[in-house]
């Protein structure tokens, strides 16, 4: 399969992070980044898409409409105004972080697809995983644009279905 779409990625950029972007805002490369993600998942039972705050929302609202289910935004610390479940973790960065989400979120049992749009050491989308089992929920797999190799996303993707495209850029 022809993953053109992945040239509107901005690898131009400061940092060790690469800005995605671009790509959101050109309808068909959106269109089939969203469909190339979605499409394992079409035959697995999802009941809902979790998006990581920030641009896993906008992947992960793209997913939960293709995939016809609801989507639940797990977010950054202190964002919600209501009862929380909060996990603290080390980003990428080296920095301390915490992701929440309302502790009725979801009903126990509920199979649920993560989704960020890039996993550098994979400490984020491992604090939601830990959000997501702690109020019994079921990791019904992770999906990212790029999950780095690094020990924390060697783990993941040894205990979970994880589909992601695997960008060299």
């Amino acid at each position: 399969m022809t993953r053109d779409y992945l040239k509107w990625i901005d690898t131009q950029t400061k940092g060790r992070r690469y800005d995605v972007t671009p790509l959101f805002s050109r309808i068909e490369a959106f269109t089939a980044l969203v469909d190339d993600l979605a499409h394992p998942f079409k035959d697995r039972t999802v009941d809902l898409v979790a998006g990581i705050d920030a641009l896993g929302f906008i992947l992960g609202t793209a997913l939960a409409v293709r995939l016809g289910v609801g989507f639940l935004p797990i977010r950054k610390g202190g964002k919600l105004p209501v009862d929380v479940y909060r996990i603290s973790f080390v980003d990428y960065s080296g920095e301390d972080k915490q992701l929440e989400v309302r502790r009725d979120a979801f009903k126990p049992g509920a199979r649920i697809l993560l989704v960020d749009e890039w996993a550098e050491t994979g400490a984020q989308l491992t604090a939601a995983v830990r959000l997501v089992e702690e109020l019994g929920g079921v990791v019904a797999g992770l999906a990212a644009i790029q999950m780095d190799d690094h020990p924390n996303t060697r783990v993941l993707r040894s205990r979970y279905f994880c589909h992601t495209l695997d960008v060299d850029l």
